[in-house]
């Protein structure tokens, strides 16, 4: 493999790790294994530390394909809390605030995931890689500083209810480059007159990426030395 010339490797980011820490991980591997102070790698869409799945990287001269990945259908598995909402749409803020839940049946949320189908606005989360006048939502809201996002239109082509044990339930979502399930698990929250966050996320596809086809980052460093390495 010539990783300089440029490989794309599919990794299943682990729980907790920010996409930056794969990264890191991975070029400091492949730069020892190369004998190299410096190599190229980049990845093809940003998971949240809480969220796990595909995860794809590119080295070299292929990070040019960056923008070719992230362009593809991405698939999620998400489970939602309904009755409360967090600031952050997920596990990494307190809950902020809570709601009635006794009106929700499964039968109401089945018709309400329907609304979301299609071509939908979406306003991404605070605690987000959006950029606010040069710098990151996510560095200015956990400053505390309040940030204004505008609506964007994405589509998503598939949402499916997999397991509704309420006030918890269990989606799957095919949707486009830009989705924010974040976003989504608070629009579904309000859809449903009531709040919502993510307590789990997990991209299990990526194009025709699947996660089951994707290397463990402790694996790597294993997998890469019985690898054939064009170092010219």
């Amino acid at each position: 493999m010539d990783f300089k010339e440029g490989e794309v490797l599919f990794f299943d980011k682990p729980l907790t790790w920010t996409s930056f820490a794969v990264v890191n991980k991975i070029r400091y591997h492949l730069c020892r294994k190369l004998g190299v102070k410096k190599l190229k790698v980049g990845h093809a869409g940003t998971l949240d530390p809480l969220a796990t799945g595909v995860m794809i990287l590119c080295t070299g001269k292929a990070t040019k394909r960056i923008e070719e990945f992230q362009a593809h259908t991405k698939e999620y598995v998400a489970t939602l809390m309904l009755g409360a909402t967090t600031p952050s749409y997920d596990l990494e803020k307190e809950i902020d605030a809570t709601y009635p839940t006794e009106h929700i049946t499964r039968e109401l949320v089945e018709e309400t995931l329907k609304r979301f189908v299609g071509s939908i606005e979406q306003v991404p989360p605070a605690f987000s890689a959006c950029m606010v006048d040069g710098k990151r939502a996510y560095d200015l809201a956990r400053k505390g500083e309040e940030v204004q996002l505008k609506a964007k239109t994405l589509v998503i082509d598939e949402i499916e209810l997999l397991e509704c044990e309420l006030p918890v339930i269990k989606i799957r979502v095919v949707c486009s480059k830009g989705t924010y399930i974040r976003a989504l698990a608070r629009d579904i929250g309000e859809a449903l007159d009531s709040g919502a966050h993510l307590i789990g996320l997990r991209r299990t596809r990526v194009g025709d990426v699947r996660v089951e086809s994707c290397m463990k980052v402790e694996d790597f460093e294993l997998w890469l030395e019985g690898v054939n390495i064009s170092n010219e």
